[in-house]
């Protein structure tokens, strides 16, 4: 059964760095396109960063663009989120999810599935 686990998150304060992790069961990461999505209370769900299957390429929304990298790492089936220099603006709840679009990324959530329950991101002082 396909499964993804979002972990990591917590609270920082501004310009401090967290790694989420999105462990995966029941399929091999680098055979799919991997996204990550946030949900701020009040706000729509939006792209965050996403990696396709290989050759790889990664994008990014253009607020994280410079400050967060996903990377993927097929031993420890799991995809990873780097976010340093942590706004305000960047508190939400952080999930993973798997695109249905054969291996490609794209920026809309419901070309995505297997939602993760997600982690929370607070940036405060």
């Amino acid at each position: 059964q396909v499964h993804l686990v979002e972990s990591g998150g917590g609270l920082v304060q501004p310009g401090g760095s967290l790694r989420l992790s999105c462990t995966a069961s029941g399929f091999a990461v680098e055979t799919d396109g991997i996204g990550w999505f946030r949900q701020a209370p009040g706000k729509e769900r939006e792209a965050v960063a996403c990696i396709t299957i290989p050759p790889t390429s990664k994008t990014y929304a253009d607020s994280v663009k410079g400050r967060f990298a996903i990377s993927r790492d097929n031993a420890q089936n799991a995809v990873y989120l780097q976010m340093n220099s942590l706004k305000p603006e960047d508190t939400a709840v952080y999930h993973c999810a798997i695109s249905k679009r054969w291996g490609l990324c794209s920026n809309y959530v419901a070309e995505f599935e297997n939602w993760g329950q997600g982690t929370q991101v607070t940036v405060s002082s």
